[in-house]
């Protein structure tokens, strides 16, 4: 039998019990659509956070105090381990092809000017800060390259900080008290919105050893680096160990590159877009019990058809293809019915709710049209064994 004959059989049994085809198609559309629209915003959620995450540059190292355990985990407790110092990010911005190192410590603080008060986050930073995380500044500038040790008193604000403290007049120049000092405003910074949870923009930047004073610390909570481009991350992280490791004479502190931490972030986000895309999938399985009952249903209905064919010279592995291919029709046109619902709706969600990334994998769509088709194939196997093995003479006999 050629295969248009084949495809032709299984449209018409398809077509001749309207009801019970759409019931069954629909199952695996609604599967197929929950695949889609979950991995649509996990996928879009993906690329999201990678998209954050990388607009501070793909070539920045981190130094975090603590060494990170043999199994994995985060680095030992600052108390275990040898503090990073101001000297150690001096030592650092030595080292050959290393551009931009800062040194950083953060907490809360309340932030007072203009007779307001606003508690918020304050980092103590380097005068490279900006350069080694892509930041700028809007008005005025960024902490100049003072004694690092002694540096003057200055700050510069976050657009959203100056904002709540001077509304749209000028605040270049004026007093802001933070703790116990007070501090000169010399910049603004441009829009950076929020990461990981930390608005950049309602925070106030000062010098990192006014920050440790403020903050009452010994040692800095990390030191940030960037290097030249066309230089390996293995490079400069040989070189960052080694100098480190002669000035505290053992590796007590763990670095991070930024390639470490976007695969790894990378990873854990495309293992989260798989985990719902697996959810969807229960309801596959769903749809799968619905085709593997109406096959059942539609052997023992044609019980007499199929003993016709194999009287008139069908070969079972005939009867094998047409209720295969029966299965094979549902699935597929239940799969395209669920691409197209789940991708729509998909579109509909990311239009409503425009905070919310929402980005389709085409990979997924396919992957999820092929998983129809084999969960068509799987689901058939075992009604059209059945309808093959059927005796014809008892077939016939068949009401």
């Amino acid at each position: 039998m050629r295969w248009i004959d084949f495809l032709h059989l299984a449209l018409r049994s398809v077509t001749a019990h309207r009801m019970r085809s759409g019931l069954t198609l629909g199952g695996i559309a609604v599967g197929i659509a929950a695949v889609i629209l979950l991995t649509s915003i996990g996928e879009g959620l993906h690329r999201f956070v990678l998209q954050e995450f990388g607009q501070f540059g793909t070539n920045v190292i981190e130094i975090n105090p603590g060494r990170q355990g043999p199994r994995g985990g985060p680095p030992g407790l600052p108390s275990t381990a040898r503090d990073l110092t101001l000297d150690d990010v001096a030592a650092l911005a030595r080292l050959p092809h290393v551009r931009h190192v800062t040194g950083n410590v953060s907490g809360n603080a309340e932030v007072r000017a203009n007779g307001r008060v606003r508690r918020t986050m304050v980092l103590g930073v380097g005068p490279d800060m900006q350069a080694v995380y892509a930041m700028r500044v809007r008005v005025g500038q960024f902490l100049p390259p003072d004694d690092s040790d002694s540096p003057r008193a200055f700050v510069v604000l976050g657009p959203k900080l100056k904002r709540e403290l001077f509304d749209a007049g000028n605040a270049l120049g004026e007093r802001v008290q933070i703790g116990d000092e007070r501090y000169r405003v010399i910049g603004i910074m441009e829009e950076k919105g929020q990461f990981l949870g930390i608005d950049l923009d309602d925070t106030a930047f000062i010098p990192t050893a006014r920050g440790l004073a403020l903050f009452n610390r010994d040692g800095l909570m990390e030191i940030g680096l960037d290097y030249e481009e066309s230089v390996p991350a293995a490079r400069v992280v040989e070189l960052v160990k080694g100098s480190l490791t002669a000035r505290h004479g053992r590796e007590d502190f763990t670095i991070r590159t930024q390639e470490d931490m976007l695969a790894t972030l990378s990873n854990i986000l495309g293992i989260l877009t798989a985990a719902v895309g697996a959810l969807g999938g229960i309801s596959l399985l769903v749809g799968g019990v619905g085709i593997v009952t109406i096959m059942t249903i539609a052997v023992s209905e044609r019980t007499n058809e199929i003993g016709l064919l194999v009287a008139l010279g069908a070969r079972r592995r005939t009867i094998l293809g047409l209720f295969l291919g029966e299965a094979v029709v549902l699935a597929a046109a239940g799969g395209a019915v669920g691409l197209a619902t789940g991708a729509g709706l998909a579109h509909l969600l990311g239009l409503m709710v425009p905070a919310l990334p929402v980005s389709t994998p085409w990979s997924f769509v396919v992957a999820a049209e092929l998983l129809a088709v084999s969960i068509g194939l799987a689901a058939g196997v075992l009604p059209a064994r059945r309808a093959a093995r059927l005796d014809p003479v008892e077939a016939l006999r068949a009401e």
